[in-house]
């Protein structure tokens, strides 16, 4: 089984722009779809945006879209996700996850394995 860390999180304005790491270890993200979800306090986690185990398709949320990349190192060790215009409304912790299915799924219940996560803050 894969373990995931995540790192990257911190304090920026709004605007400016953060780049968050999920670092693979067990087994290479090469064998799982891949997904970034967030949760603000007292929420459910919700999806962000993920990418198909072939590393070839992603969507992203209509929250992020346009302002938030998904992506993987050539060695499939480390997932990526960089993330332009930061707004307020993006403040939360952000979780990376695996699913052991060549799609990547909204739904947080379809993933096995997570991440601690990361706190973003942002404020304007």
């Amino acid at each position: 089984q894969v373990q995931l860390v995540e790192s990257g999180g911190g304090s920026v304005q709004a605007g400016n722009s953060l780049r968050l790491s999920c670092a693979a270890s067990g087994r290479t993200l090469s064998d799982y779809s891949m997904g970034w979800f967030r949760q603000y306090e007292g929420k459910e986690r919700e999806f962000v945006i993920g990418i198909s185990r072939s590393g070839l398709l992603s969507h992203a949320a209509d929250s992020v879209k346009g302002r938030f990349v998904i992506s993987r190192d050539s060695a499939k060790t480390t997932l990526f996700l960089q993330m332009k215009s930061l707004e307020p409304e993006d403040t939360a912790i952000y979780y990376c996850a695996a699913r052991s299915s060549t799609v990547y799924s909204p739904r947080h219940s379809d993933y096995e394995y997570w991440g601690q996560g990361t706190q973003v803050t942002v404020s304007s």
